[in-house]
Protein backbone atom coordinates (compact mmCIF):
# COMPACT_ATOMS: atom_id res chain seq x y z
CA UNK A 1 0.00 0.00 0.00
CA UNK A 2 1.54 3.48 -1.01
CA UNK A 3 1.33 6.38 1.71
CA UNK A 4 1.18 9.80 1.07
CA UNK A 5 3.29 11.58 3.42
CA UNK A 6 2.33 15.39 4.14
CA UNK A 7 3.60 18.02 1.92
CA UNK A 8 4.34 21.22 4.17
CA UNK A 9 5.28 23.57 1.54
CA UNK A 10 2.23 26.12 2.49
CA UNK A 11 1.20 28.02 -0.52
CA UNK A 12 -1.26 30.37 2.01
CA UNK A 13 1.74 30.89 4.09
CA UNK A 14 3.86 34.11 3.80
CA UNK A 15 4.45 35.98 0.79
CA UNK A 16 7.01 35.18 -2.05
CA UNK A 17 9.19 37.93 -0.63
CA UNK A 18 10.16 35.99 2.63
CA UNK A 19 11.29 33.53 0.54
CA UNK A 20 14.13 33.06 -1.53
CA UNK A 21 12.40 30.31 -4.00
CA UNK A 22 8.58 30.30 -3.95
CA UNK A 23 6.49 28.09 -6.32
CA UNK A 24 2.15 28.03 -5.90
CA UNK A 25 0.77 25.66 -8.02
CA UNK A 26 3.53 25.61 -10.38
CA UNK A 27 2.71 23.85 -13.54
CA UNK A 28 3.85 22.42 -17.63
CA UNK A 29 2.39 20.71 -19.92
CA UNK A 30 3.83 19.39 -23.17
CA UNK A 31 1.37 18.51 -25.62
CA UNK A 32 -1.40 16.04 -23.74
CA UNK A 33 1.34 15.71 -20.90
CA UNK A 34 1.71 17.56 -17.50
CA UNK A 35 5.44 17.21 -16.94
CA UNK A 36 4.40 19.10 -13.87
CA UNK A 37 1.67 19.52 -12.05
CA UNK A 38 0.68 21.64 -9.30
CA UNK A 39 4.12 21.86 -7.26
CA UNK A 40 4.08 24.03 -4.61
CA UNK A 41 7.64 25.22 -3.23
CA UNK A 42 8.75 27.79 0.10
CA UNK A 43 12.59 27.57 -0.10
CA UNK A 44 14.05 30.08 2.55
CA UNK A 45 17.39 31.57 2.05
CA UNK A 46 20.38 30.36 2.60
CA UNK A 47 18.94 26.80 2.82
CA UNK A 48 19.82 23.21 1.10
CA UNK A 49 16.65 22.38 -0.87
CA UNK A 50 17.42 18.45 -2.18
CA UNK A 51 14.71 17.83 -4.98
CA UNK A 52 14.47 13.90 -5.44
CA UNK A 53 13.07 12.12 -7.58
CA UNK A 54 13.66 9.28 -10.84
CA UNK A 55 14.54 10.32 -14.34
CA UNK A 56 10.96 11.99 -16.09
CA UNK A 57 10.14 12.82 -12.70
CA UNK A 58 9.63 16.27 -13.67
CA UNK A 59 12.82 17.72 -11.82
CA UNK A 60 14.58 19.38 -14.92
CA UNK A 61 11.24 20.75 -16.20
CA UNK A 62 10.56 22.22 -13.10
CA UNK A 63 14.01 23.96 -12.34
CA UNK A 64 14.36 25.21 -15.96
CA UNK A 65 10.56 27.18 -14.78
CA UNK A 66 12.46 28.35 -11.98
CA UNK A 67 15.10 29.91 -13.80
CA UNK A 68 13.20 31.62 -16.22
CA UNK A 69 13.92 28.92 -18.98
CA UNK A 70 10.96 28.06 -19.72
CA UNK A 71 7.37 29.36 -19.45
CA UNK A 72 4.96 27.74 -16.79
CA UNK A 73 1.74 26.73 -18.34
CA UNK A 74 0.04 27.55 -14.86
CA UNK A 75 0.45 28.56 -11.68
CA UNK A 76 3.25 31.61 -10.75
CA UNK A 77 6.76 31.34 -9.24
CA UNK A 78 9.34 33.81 -8.11
CA UNK A 79 13.30 34.04 -6.87
CA UNK A 80 14.19 36.42 -5.10
CA UNK A 81 11.37 38.30 -5.73
CA UNK A 82 11.76 38.38 -9.75
CA UNK A 83 8.30 36.77 -11.64
CA UNK A 84 10.14 34.11 -13.97
CA UNK A 85 6.95 34.17 -16.14
CA UNK A 86 7.36 38.61 -15.95
CA UNK A 87 10.96 39.20 -14.89
CA UNK A 88 13.26 36.17 -16.67
CA UNK A 89 15.84 38.82 -17.26
CA UNK A 90 15.95 39.25 -13.21
CA UNK A 91 16.08 36.03 -12.22
CA UNK A 92 19.00 35.05 -14.76
CA UNK A 93 20.80 37.92 -13.26
CA UNK A 94 20.37 36.91 -9.54
CA UNK A 95 20.86 33.35 -9.85
CA UNK A 96 23.52 30.77 -10.75
CA UNK A 97 22.36 27.46 -13.16
CA UNK A 98 24.46 24.38 -13.87
CA UNK A 99 21.80 22.27 -15.87
CA UNK A 100 22.30 18.92 -17.10
CA UNK A 101 23.05 19.95 -20.53
CA UNK A 102 26.22 22.48 -20.50
CA UNK A 103 26.86 24.79 -22.31
CA UNK A 104 30.41 24.23 -23.08
CA UNK A 105 32.08 25.61 -26.41
CA UNK A 106 34.43 23.14 -26.99
CA UNK A 107 36.89 25.99 -29.21
CA UNK A 108 37.30 27.76 -26.27
CA UNK A 109 39.45 26.92 -22.90
CA UNK A 110 38.01 26.40 -20.06
CA UNK A 111 40.00 30.05 -19.29
CA UNK A 112 38.23 31.76 -21.49
CA UNK A 113 34.83 30.31 -20.71
CA UNK A 114 35.52 31.49 -17.24
CA UNK A 115 36.65 35.37 -18.09
CA UNK A 116 33.27 35.51 -20.54
CA UNK A 117 31.25 34.93 -17.74
CA UNK A 118 32.59 37.27 -16.05
CA UNK A 119 32.15 39.58 -18.25
CA UNK A 120 28.66 39.00 -19.01
CA UNK A 121 27.70 39.61 -15.14
CA UNK A 122 29.58 42.91 -15.61
CA UNK A 123 32.48 41.74 -13.03
CA UNK A 124 35.48 43.41 -13.53
CA UNK A 125 38.55 41.92 -14.74
CA UNK A 126 40.63 41.74 -11.31
CA UNK A 127 37.30 40.12 -9.53
CA UNK A 128 37.05 37.77 -12.33
CA UNK A 129 40.64 36.51 -11.77
CA UNK A 130 40.34 36.20 -8.20
CA UNK A 131 37.26 34.72 -8.52
CA UNK A 132 38.96 32.19 -10.89
CA UNK A 133 41.77 31.51 -8.59
CA UNK A 134 39.25 30.57 -5.85
CA UNK A 135 37.37 28.34 -8.14
CA UNK A 136 40.77 26.42 -9.67
CA UNK A 137 40.55 23.66 -7.08
CA UNK A 138 37.13 22.68 -7.43
CA UNK A 139 37.18 22.40 -11.01
CA UNK A 140 40.99 20.72 -10.66
CA UNK A 141 41.54 21.35 -14.62
CA UNK A 142 44.76 21.98 -13.64
CA UNK A 143 47.27 22.80 -16.96
CA UNK A 144 43.92 21.40 -18.91
CA UNK A 145 42.52 25.07 -18.31
CA UNK A 146 44.63 26.66 -21.21
CA UNK A 147 43.30 24.08 -23.68
CA UNK A 148 39.97 23.95 -25.97
CA UNK A 149 37.41 21.97 -24.03
CA UNK A 150 36.96 20.12 -27.03
CA UNK A 151 39.97 17.92 -25.01
CA UNK A 152 37.95 17.70 -22.06
CA UNK A 153 35.85 14.39 -20.32
CA UNK A 154 32.75 14.71 -19.49
CA UNK A 155 32.85 14.84 -15.76
CA UNK A 156 35.94 17.95 -16.75
CA UNK A 157 33.02 19.33 -17.98
CA UNK A 158 30.92 19.53 -15.60
CA UNK A 159 33.04 20.64 -13.25
CA UNK A 160 33.59 23.67 -15.61
CA UNK A 161 29.93 24.33 -15.78
CA UNK A 162 29.89 24.45 -12.18
CA UNK A 163 32.11 26.80 -11.94
CA UNK A 164 30.85 29.42 -14.70
CA UNK A 165 27.75 29.08 -12.20
CA UNK A 166 29.71 30.66 -9.22
CA UNK A 167 31.86 33.00 -11.10
CA UNK A 168 29.72 35.91 -10.01
CA UNK A 169 28.92 34.78 -6.09
CA UNK A 170 25.24 33.94 -6.98
CA UNK A 171 22.65 34.48 -4.00
CA UNK A 172 20.82 31.36 -5.10
CA UNK A 173 22.71 28.68 -7.39
CA UNK A 174 20.11 25.50 -9.31
CA UNK A 175 22.18 22.14 -9.78
CA UNK A 176 20.58 19.91 -11.91
CA UNK A 177 21.87 16.42 -11.32
CA UNK A 178 25.50 18.24 -10.43
CA UNK A 179 27.19 15.24 -9.93
CA UNK A 180 26.57 12.44 -12.80
CA UNK A 181 29.47 11.26 -14.65
CA UNK A 182 31.77 11.99 -12.14
CA UNK A 183 33.72 10.16 -10.27
CA UNK A 184 33.38 9.13 -6.24
CA UNK A 185 36.17 11.70 -5.62
CA UNK A 186 34.95 14.23 -7.29
CA UNK A 187 31.64 14.10 -6.56
CA UNK A 188 32.91 14.24 -3.04
CA UNK A 189 34.71 17.19 -3.65
CA UNK A 190 31.61 18.97 -4.72
CA UNK A 191 29.70 18.07 -2.31
CA UNK A 192 32.33 20.09 -0.23
CA UNK A 193 31.95 22.93 -1.88
CA UNK A 194 28.00 22.91 -2.24
CA UNK A 195 28.36 23.11 1.42
CA UNK A 196 31.09 25.33 1.85
CA UNK A 197 29.32 28.12 -0.13
CA UNK A 198 26.15 27.82 1.57
CA UNK A 199 27.90 27.80 5.03
CA UNK A 200 30.36 30.66 4.36
CA UNK A 201 28.25 33.03 1.61
CA UNK A 202 24.84 32.00 2.91
CA UNK A 203 24.18 30.97 -0.29
CA UNK A 204 20.54 29.37 -1.04
CA UNK A 205 20.98 25.33 -3.13
CA UNK A 206 18.66 24.23 -5.25
CA UNK A 207 19.89 20.46 -6.02
CA UNK A 208 17.86 18.06 -8.06
CA UNK A 209 19.08 15.10 -7.85
CA UNK A 210 18.08 11.09 -8.03
CA UNK A 211 21.34 9.65 -5.19
CA UNK A 212 19.48 9.35 -2.37
CA UNK A 213 23.20 9.97 -0.75
CA UNK A 214 23.66 12.85 -2.45
CA UNK A 215 19.88 14.62 -1.22
CA UNK A 216 20.42 12.60 2.62
CA UNK A 217 24.61 14.02 2.79
CA UNK A 218 23.90 18.05 1.54
CA UNK A 219 19.94 18.43 1.96
CA UNK A 220 18.46 21.06 4.83
CA UNK A 221 15.05 19.37 3.43
CA UNK A 222 13.97 17.39 0.92
CA UNK A 223 10.84 17.15 -1.68
CA UNK A 224 10.16 14.02 -3.48
CA UNK A 225 8.59 14.25 -6.94
CA UNK A 226 6.92 11.58 -8.80
CA UNK A 227 4.90 11.99 -12.03
CA UNK A 228 5.33 15.54 -11.50
CA UNK A 229 3.88 15.70 -8.55
CA UNK A 230 5.17 16.83 -5.22
CA UNK A 231 4.66 13.57 -2.96
CA UNK A 232 6.50 14.38 -0.04
CA UNK A 233 8.65 16.76 1.96
CA UNK A 234 10.33 17.40 5.46
CA UNK A 235 14.09 16.97 6.57
CA UNK A 236 15.50 13.74 5.60
CA UNK A 237 15.19 12.31 9.31
CA UNK A 238 11.82 13.64 9.28
CA UNK A 239 10.57 11.96 6.37
CA UNK A 240 12.40 8.79 7.59
CA UNK A 241 10.79 8.57 10.98
CA UNK A 242 7.20 9.05 9.66
CA UNK A 243 7.65 5.44 7.43
CA UNK A 244 8.46 3.89 10.93
CA UNK A 245 11.54 2.94 13.01
CA UNK A 246 12.97 0.02 11.34
CA UNK A 247 12.47 -2.19 7.92
CA UNK A 248 13.09 -5.66 7.49
CA UNK A 249 13.53 -6.91 3.71
CA UNK A 250 13.01 -9.75 2.72
CA UNK A 251 14.45 -11.63 -0.96
CA UNK A 252 12.25 -14.25 -2.15
CA UNK A 253 12.96 -16.67 -5.19
CA UNK A 254 9.04 -17.46 -5.25
CA UNK A 255 6.55 -15.42 -5.40
CA UNK A 256 6.96 -11.76 -3.86
CA UNK A 257 3.19 -11.05 -3.67
CA UNK A 258 2.48 -14.55 -2.01
CA UNK A 259 5.39 -13.35 0.77
CA UNK A 260 3.46 -9.77 1.22
CA UNK A 261 0.41 -11.43 1.94
CA UNK A 262 1.93 -13.46 4.34
CA UNK A 263 3.61 -10.56 5.88
CA UNK A 264 0.23 -8.91 5.96
CA UNK A 265 -1.24 -10.78 8.76
CA UNK A 266 1.70 -10.44 11.19
CA UNK A 267 0.69 -7.74 13.96
CA UNK A 268 4.15 -6.59 14.40
CA UNK A 269 3.93 -5.43 10.57
CA UNK A 270 2.83 -1.90 9.82
CA UNK A 271 3.00 -2.06 6.36
CA UNK A 272 4.38 -4.00 3.26
CA UNK A 273 5.60 -2.80 -0.19
CA UNK A 274 6.41 -5.46 -2.91
CA UNK A 275 9.20 -5.01 -5.32
CA UNK A 276 10.64 -7.03 -8.07
CA UNK A 277 11.56 -10.42 -5.30
CA UNK A 278 12.21 -8.33 -2.16
CA UNK A 279 9.04 -7.26 0.02
CA UNK A 280 10.14 -4.17 2.63
CA UNK A 281 8.39 -4.54 5.91
CA UNK A 282 7.92 -1.27 8.12
CA UNK A 283 8.00 -2.72 11.65
CA UNK A 284 7.51 -0.22 14.64
CA UNK A 285 10.55 -2.61 16.86
CA UNK A 286 13.26 -4.33 14.25
CA UNK A 287 14.68 -6.66 17.04
CA UNK A 288 10.91 -7.90 18.36
CA UNK A 289 9.50 -8.25 14.18
CA UNK A 290 12.11 -10.14 12.91
CA UNK A 291 11.87 -13.83 14.54
CA UNK A 292 8.12 -13.40 13.52
CA UNK A 293 8.47 -12.68 10.28
CA UNK A 294 11.32 -15.58 9.65
CA UNK A 295 9.03 -17.66 10.88
CA UNK A 296 5.89 -16.91 9.06
CA UNK A 297 7.55 -16.87 5.70
CA UNK A 298 9.08 -20.52 6.83
CA UNK A 299 5.60 -21.80 7.86
CA UNK A 300 4.57 -20.44 4.33
CA UNK A 301 7.06 -22.74 2.48
CA UNK A 302 8.60 -19.62 1.30
CA UNK A 303 12.28 -19.94 0.02
CA UNK A 304 14.14 -16.76 1.41
CA UNK A 305 17.06 -16.18 0.61
CA UNK A 306 18.53 -13.23 2.34
CA UNK A 307 16.76 -11.52 5.26
CA UNK A 308 17.82 -8.26 6.34
CA UNK A 309 16.84 -5.58 8.96
CA UNK A 310 17.71 -2.08 8.94
CA UNK A 311 16.64 1.58 9.81
CA UNK A 312 14.85 3.32 7.43
CA UNK A 313 15.95 5.37 4.19
CA UNK A 314 15.03 7.57 2.01
CA UNK A 315 14.64 4.96 -0.76
CA UNK A 316 12.16 3.73 1.68
CA UNK A 317 10.47 6.79 1.92
CA UNK A 318 10.50 6.80 -1.88
CA UNK A 319 8.64 3.45 -1.89
CA UNK A 320 6.51 3.97 0.99
CA UNK A 321 4.86 7.53 -1.38
CA UNK A 322 4.97 5.79 -4.59
CA UNK A 323 5.41 2.10 -4.62
CA UNK A 324 8.54 2.08 -6.66
CA UNK A 325 12.35 1.91 -5.61
CA UNK A 326 13.94 4.97 -6.64
CA UNK A 327 16.46 3.63 -9.37
CA UNK A 328 20.15 5.10 -9.35
CA UNK A 329 23.61 4.92 -10.62
CA UNK A 330 22.37 5.73 -13.81
CA UNK A 331 22.77 8.45 -16.60
CA UNK A 332 20.78 11.03 -16.09
CA UNK A 333 18.04 11.65 -18.88
CA UNK A 334 16.17 14.52 -19.48
CA UNK A 335 12.50 14.95 -17.99
CA UNK A 336 9.60 14.52 -20.96
CA UNK A 337 9.25 16.99 -22.91
CA UNK A 338 12.60 18.76 -21.91
CA UNK A 339 14.18 18.28 -25.77
CA UNK A 340 11.20 20.12 -26.71
CA UNK A 341 13.06 23.70 -25.15
CA UNK A 342 15.40 24.93 -27.22
CA UNK A 343 16.94 27.01 -24.81
CA UNK A 344 20.49 25.04 -23.67
CA UNK A 345 22.96 27.64 -22.23
CA UNK A 346 23.51 29.25 -18.93
CA UNK A 347 21.05 31.90 -17.83
CA UNK A 348 23.57 35.26 -18.69
CA UNK A 349 23.94 34.05 -22.26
Amino acid sequence: MNQRLSVSSDPGGPGPDAFAIHAVDLRRRFGERWAVDGVNLAVPSSQIYGFLGPNGAGKSTTVRMLCGLLIPTGGRATVLGHDVARDPGGVHLAIGAALQATAIDDRQTGLEHLRLQGRLYGLRRAETERRIAELQDLIELGEAIQRPAATYSGGMKRRLDLALALIHNPDVLFLDEPTTGLDPVSRFKLWDEVRRINRERGTTVFLTTQYLEEADELAERVGIIADGRLVAEGTPDELKRRIGADVVIARVSGDPERARQVLDGIPEVERVDVDATEVTATVGDGPTAITPVAVALAAAEISVETLTLRQPTLDDVFLAVTGHRLATGTAAQPDAGASELATTGRTSQ
